[in-house]
């Protein structure tokens, strides 16, 4: 049975029978309550005090209740700031192989919300668009939908080589970058177009598909955007099945989205001009995101998950 605590409206009329000299017996009866509760409450009336008194007291004894907040040593402390502003997630620093840490994600998240640590660098949450959005860009007339993707791969999600890719644009829509990320490893890659026309994408994609080891990717989802309006071509010449998520639905290119917003946090926000920056810039961006650890590939970057689904011929191919 769930024990409930004595109402404010219950203290008035124990107050009322008291200064009635009413037995307490007869007022737990007649007020559902235990005799016991009843006889505390008017203990504390003939010393002297009030029911308000009474509620005073158990609003002030109400705000000891519960478990401590936890204060980590400052060793501790020293180490989770430090890996927060690398980018690491209360999951991974957790993780004991790296530091033993006295308490669980689960904690070390609600020490993020009440502000005992900088939050700004944590995964952002929530919707960006409300329920009912309809998306009204990059409708492509002609593409291979995501649902031919099932039948071409039927062992898609445990297979690796399969990208997923988008855009991020720059201040004023006048540049963008490419990232692509593949799905087994988490890795991501940036290229950097000269410019965000569909055939700079595509003579960006391609030159970077020739250094890379023939047939090491299979397929690429990209969203509908226009400037992946060349991918017959992009297909044929680098031998990639490419395919198209419905409009208005990122969930299907989730790792994707997730990891822009990663990218967007680590070093190319939407007010940079992407035109100033060059290859070597975005490609330092994205090699601190993917030698950070993950909890998803058993705490494991996602470099070493990716080169660990490469032979020895594939290896020396790209060094």
């Amino acid at each position: 049975m769930t024990y409930t605590h004595i109402t404010t409206d219950e203290l008035v009329i124990i107050e009322a029978y008291f200064h009635h000299d009413t037995p307490t017996s007869h007022i737990a009866k007649r007020i559902g309550r235990a005799r016991q509760t009843v006889h505390d409450v008017i203990a504390y009336l003939r010393d002297g005090h009030t029911a308000l008194d009474y509620y005073h007291r158990y609003q002030e004894n109400k705000k000891r209740w519960g478990r401590k907040r936890m204060v980590l040593p400052t060793d501790q402390q020293a180490y989770i700031e430090k890996q927060v502003a690398q980018g690491w997630t209360p999951d991974v620093i957790v993780d004991p192989q790296e530091m033993l840490i006295d308490c669980s994600s689960r904690t070390l998240y609600r020490m993020f919300k009440r502000e005992t640590f900088d939050a700004a660098t944590l995964p952002m949450q929530g919707k960006r668009k409300p329920n009912g959005h309809q998306e009204r860009r990059g409708r492509q007339a002609f593409r291979r939908n995501i649902s031919e993707r099932t039948t071409d791969y039927p062992t898609f999600n445990d297979e690796f080589g399969h990208l997923e890719g988008d855009t991020i644009v720059g201040v004023r829509h006048k540049s963008a970058v490419i990232t692509l990320v593949e799905r087994l490893s988490k890795a991501i890659i940036t290229l950097k177009p000269e410019g965000r026309t569909a055939q700079d994408i595509e003579v960006a994609i391609n030159t970077w598909c020739q250094k890379m080891p023939r047939n090491l990717f299979k397929s690429i989802t990209f969203d509908c955007g226009k400037e992946f309006s060349n991918w017959r071509s992009m297909s044929n010449r680098n031998d990639l099945s490419v395919y198209f998520a419905d409009p208005g639905t990122p969930s299907q290119r989730g790792l994707n989205e997730h990891s822009n917003g990663l990218l967007r946090k680590d070093g190319l926000p939407k007010d940079m001009d992407f035109n100033t920056v060059d290859q070597i810039f975005v490609s330092s961006v994205v090699a601190r995101r993917n030698h950070i650890l993950r909890k998803s590939l058993n705490y494991r970057t996602p470099l070493e998950v990716f080169l660990s689904y490469m032979d020895d011929q594939q290896l020396s191919s790209l060094f």
